[in-house]
């Protein structure tokens, strides 16, 4: 391997996120001192996920198939759709283990700042959903920011005449934190104590 090409390798790690160029250098360091234990079957890995992982047509998780297995599970309840800002939240929330009703993942969150409106988000294809199955509750899971609170009341505004019981995570979620990041306990507690909007 030539240096440009580890250059090349360094850069393309140094855009994950919370990632810089110093970090990357020791991440790409490790994995060519670890050829055999670490990089190549990193490849493998990176190849599988590649070409076999799908986004879900009706929530935008990701999985194998399409429905994603929480989409097509005749085990989780049907009436309940968690609105969460990514897929890392639903991860999250699929972590704790205490909900399971189905989800839909809007993409991001409203953001003036940012220059992100609701068509950049996945709310139209949230508002089929609700005309087309039959839907008694939106649990409202966007972050306790600002952008997500902006976020939460715009919808809460779309959704407030189809007489649907739209609740939010109860306020127990510190401002500015996000789902990711939030024990598992901590979680199951706003959950718990969510509220009508």
């Amino acid at each position: 391997m030539s240096g440009q090409e580890i250059e090349k390798l360094i850069k393309i790690i140094a855009k994950l996120p919370s990632l810089g160029h110093r970090s990357s250098r020791r991440i790409v360091l490790h994995l060519l001192k670890k050829k055999e234990s670490i990089m190549l079957p990193l490849i493998d890995a990176l190849q599988d996920v590649a070409q076999n992982i799908k986004t879900c047509e009706i929530c935008g998780n990701y999985d194998t198939i399409s429905p994603c297995l929480i989409c097509s599970s005749e085990k989780r309840e049907h009436s309940t759709i968690c609105v969460v800002q990514d897929v890392a939240d639903l991860w999250a929330m699929e972590r704790i283990g205490f909900y399971h009703g189905q989800y839909h993942i809007l993409g991001g969150v409203l953001s003036a700042l940012d220059g992100i409106s609701p068509e950049d988000l996945n709310i139209e294809k949230l508002i089929n959903r609700i005309k087309n199955e039959q839907i008694n509750e939106i649990i409202l899971a966007l972050p306790a920011t600002v952008d997500g609170q902006i976020t939460s009341h715009y919808l809460f505004n779309r959704l407030k005449e189809t007489k649907i019981k739209i609740t939010t995570l109860a306020q127990g979620i510190p401002v500015g934190a996000e789902l990711d990041y939030m024990d598992e306990g901590t979680i199951q507690l706003a959950l718990n104590s969510r509220k009508e909007m």
